[in-house]
């Protein structure tokens, strides 16, 4: 019955994705079965759209957003809130893991067929279905490590439904090898329909090949094999693991973003002149000409590589998009002391940078991104006063955020209700392929040069305001080119992906960092401070504590105290469901569960 009800579903997804490929000689719904199935062309074409279904969506964004993780305000408890300061058990079930695996078999059903098909030309369907396999098992790797590799349709006495798992190095083999399939056989961007567009590129592709590799090559540098357990007891365990595989992922990542760079197909979406240096909030909520002030609509976009489409006719969020990021998303004491000030420098270092007396000091000539991002939505850029901001709630913690919400969201003049919020959802975008080509050419090489500077990371420096960056500037300045990578990955992809759980896990950091107390704004020495008109300290459930900050050690609002935060090395996997366990003993728990 689920595999009629994913057959089903594709036909509603064509709408949007293939209107003009709609599959007419459907048999009756009762009458179809696998073995009717995947006789035609068309039932390929069907086929592969139906695994668009099984992509991330909105109603995922508790895990896309990084909810729970060092640069979120907001703790309120949630699966990712418990898991973010280690409080994670294993559960019964576990969506990410059923899904995953109902979207293989039905993939590897339309790989099989094909094997045996002889009609028309079906290569580009085929090439799909390994991308979107290869993506399912990239996500099963990133949350639970090594998993059970099923490369064909099960049947009731398959030797898979009882074997052990492959550990992680077995997975991201065939996720390379899938990748590379697809490589092969899908089209370039620029050949894609625009009304096809969204469907996986060989760019796509290439550009999540590349994500494998930076991620594998850095994990097997900062993590090893920490996390595999030994295979008998409980993990995956470590078969197939080769440290010397390190520098030729990263040499191929370097090429392969390198070629996507290079192909000036994509571009990054700069539009601060006709938007009051607000792109960094726009490219996100991007819709028709009435979702920004400049009328420009999704066309313009040429900046997401692999991204889930939304259409206002077709396929709107239905979820609360805008509420849950005006209210979970909201930013910790980390993140906005990040930014750095327009001269490029840190604000420990910056002449420019105000301090926190008043409200609006330390907004002042950062980066753009900072207003772009957490300005109030509806007074968006509007860099906010001393009484604008008032701390009395457990949720009000210093600092509003817009990034991901419809333009004047809940207001009269809104351009979008909440649930019906329709801009893409990025997994891709070409900012990342550039700081994936900075960061693999400094783990390669341990620098990067001037040059390689300019054509990666100093293009998404630019469109924040900022100057470039050089080896000249950096030693000046007593700066390392590391940071400022991490940095920008941090700050350019904030709320995106789960990308700050990902990074710090496999740069070995994530115990540290996660374990650490989540502050709000700052109070010693600023307008908050002994009034009580905009600071009510009873509405809080912790006491200030100091904490470092731009202008030193400082008293700040505790959203969370690091003696509640106890993230481990155990916790860069999550357990594997219980069900899964009972049914199956061969698959052994994760460490530390």
């Amino acid at each position: 019955m689920k595999h009629l009800f994913n057959l089903i579903l594709a036909f509603m997804m064509l709408l949007f994705m293939a209107c003009q490929d709609d599959f007419i000689d459907l048999a009756p719904p009762a009458s179809i079965t696998d073995e009717l199935y995947y006789t035609e062309a068309e039932h390929f074409l069907t086929g592969s759209n139906t695994f668009y279904n099984y992509l991330m969506d909105w109603t995922d964004q508790g895990v896309y957003s990084d909810h729970g993780s060092d640069l979120i305000g907001y703790t309120e408890a949630s699966t990712m809130q418990d898991y973010g300061r280690g409080d994670a058990q294993a559960p019964e079930s576990d969506d990410d893991y059923d899904d995953a695996y109902t979207a293989i078999r039905d993939i590897n059903l339309l790989l099989f067929r094909a094997q045996s098909y002889e009609g028309s030309d079906i290569g580009q369907y085929v090439s799909g279905a390994y991308f979107h396999r290869a993506y399912q098992y990239w996500t099963l790797v990133q949350k639970f490590g090594g998993v059970t590799l099923v490369l064909e349709p099960l049947t009731e006495i398959s030797e898979e439904l009882n074997a052990p798992r492959n550990s992680r190095y077995e997975v991201i083999d065939q996720i390379i090898i899938d990748l590379d399939d697809a490589i092969s056989g899908l089209p370039n961007e620029a050949d894609i329909a625009a009304n096809d567009k969204a469907k996986i590129s060989k760019e796509a592709a290439m550009a999540l090949k590349a994500e494998v590799l930076l991620h594998e090559a850095t994990w097997m540098k900062y993590v090893g094999t920490t996390t595999d357990g030994d295979g008998v007891s409980e993990g995956a365990g470590s078969a197939g693991e080769d440290p010397s595989a390190i520098n030729r992922y990263l040499q191929e990542a370097i090429s392969l973003t390198k070629s996507i760079m290079d192909g000036a197909t994509f571009e990054l979406w700069d539009y601060n002149t006709d938007l009051d240096n607000l792109s960094s909030n726009f490219l996100f909520n991007l819709e028709d000409g009435g979702s920004n002030p400049a009328g420009l609509d999704k066309s313009t976009n040429k900046e997401f590589i692999f991204y889930g489409k939304y259409d206002f006719i077709f396929r709107q969020a239905r979820t609360l998009v805008s509420h849950v990021y005006q209210g979970r998303t909201k930013p910790s004491r980390k993140m906005i002391d990040l930014f750095l000030c327009r001269d490029g420098l840190s604000i420990d270092k910056s002449p420019l940078f105000l301090g926190y007396s008043e409200t609006q000091d330390e907004f002042q000539d950062r980066d753009y991104r900072m207003s772009a991002y957490f300005t109030y939505h509806q007074l968006l850029g509007e860099i906010p006063q001393t009484g604008d901001v008032l701390l009395d709630g457990t949720n009000n913690n210093g600092y509003f955020n817009s990034k991901f919400m419809s333009w004047n969201w809940g207001a009269v003049n809104a351009h979008r209700a909440t649930r019906t919020e329709s801009y893409d959802l990025p997994f891709i975008r070409l900012a990342e392929v550039y700081l994936w080509y900075a960061e693999a050419l400094y783990e390669l090489n341990g620098s990067l040069t001037d040059a390689e500077m300019d054509e990666s990371i100093n293009l998404v420096k630019i469109r924040a305001g900022l100057p470039p960056i050089s080896n000249a500037f950096l030693a000046e300045n007593d700066m390392d080119i590391l940071t400022e990578i991490r940095r920008e990955r941090t700050i350019e992809l904030f709320a995106e992906s789960s990308t700050r759980y990902t990074d710090l896990r496999r740069w070995g950091i994530a115990e540290a960092e996660l374990g650490k107390t989540i502050f709000g704004a700052v109070i010693e020495g600023t307008a908050y401070e002994n009034d009580v008109t905009l600071y009510d300290p009873a509405k809080y459930g912790f006491p200030e504590e100091a904490t470092e900050t731009g202008v030193g050690q400082r008293k700040c609002l505790v959203v969370q105290p690091s003696s509640v935060r106890n993230f481990a090395r155990h916790n860069y996997l999550f357990p594997l469901p219980t069900s899964q366990t009972s049914l199956n003993p061969n698959l052994k728990q994760n460490p530390g569960y």
